[in-house]
């Protein structure tokens, strides 16, 4: 087994690696007078494992190359960000399913498919191949627990992420609720857990995706204002789109900290101990 990677994810690629024990395959980047990518990745294996996640569209033309060149051999796909994957439907009409697009051209030739918390896990069966989602919520929890804050309260941004905080906060019996929003008046909304007290507490907002921030900023200025005492965020994919970063920071959150699916500096929790155990069965 070979482990290769496209150039936003060589990090998690090496400790995945390193974790494996395999080696880590070269890959030589370079661009033709007009722009266009070149690449070769010489001494290929014949278990190849191909670790790219998909944060911009030339991510997605990287891995289309590496899967072209890794051909004939035995290809397990590992995208531990899968860009697109909330298109996961016609929104309006006129729209494509854009995941069904993307996952099907990367599904041609692999022999099974690795995700990380995706959005939607129905989007599997578009790639073709057999594909499992792995979560990370128990790292998650990990690594809010050696921050060492008093008793936390795990909470969710909204109810569809309820499940997600549940599984953070279970190894280690912390409190855990989501948010909701209740209209005032047409002007005013109040966001506020919908069962617990915040007044006193310290409190950990987790989600799999924070894009812009801009839901996080208001829920942690309401929450101040109803008497938290720390507010801090975790999530698994930090895309931080927009100034998504400052604006949480702007708000009161006193440490965002996102897992290396896509790498930044909030990178704080790795997803590379799961991957490795998936390729590993």
């Amino acid at each position: 087994m070979k482990v290769i990677y496209t150039e936003r994810t060589q990090i998690l690629a090496s400790r995945i690696a390193g974790i494996l024990g395999v080696p880590l395959g070269e890959v030589k980047r370079s661009r033709f007078p007009d722009g266009e990518l070149y690449l070769r990745a010489p001494d290929l294996d014949s278990d190849m494992v191909i670790i790219s996640s998909l944060v911009d569209p030339e991510s997605f033309i990287e891995l289309l190359l590496l899967l072209d060149t890794c051909q004939g051999k035995k290809i397990t796909l590992v995208i531990p960000y899968m860009g697109y994957a909330r298109q996961d439907r016609q929104f309006s009409e006129g729209e494509p399913i854009s995941i069904r697009a993307i996952a099907s051209a990367l599904g041609r030739g692999v022999f099974r498919v690795l995700t990380v918390n995706i959005h939607e896990p129905s989007v599997l069966k578009y790639f073709g191949v057999p594909a499992e989602n792995l979560t990370i919520a128990g790292a998650v929890g990990e690594y809010i627990a050696g921050q060492s804050i008093n008793q936390p309260i795990i909470l969710a941004p909204d109810a569809g992420a309820r499940t997600f905080a549940e599984d953070v906060a279970a190894a280690h019996g912390w409190d855990c609720d989501h948010l909701e929003k209740t209209r005032i008046s047409g002007e005013e909304v109040i966001i506020k857990p919908k069962k617990i007290d915040v007044f006193g507490r310290n409190v950990v907002i987790v989600d799999d995706i924070i894009s812009t921030g801009g839901t996080l900023s208001t829920a942690a200025m309401m929450l101040a204002d109803q008497g938290a005492l720390d507010i801090r965020a975790a999530c698994v994919h930090g895309i931080f789109s927009g100034g998504g970063y400052a604006r949480l920071i702007r708000a009161g959150f006193s440490e965002i900290a996102s897992s290396d699916t896509i790498e930044c500096g909030s990178s704080m929790i790795s997803s590379a101990p799961a991957i490795a155990g998936a390729l590993m069965r």
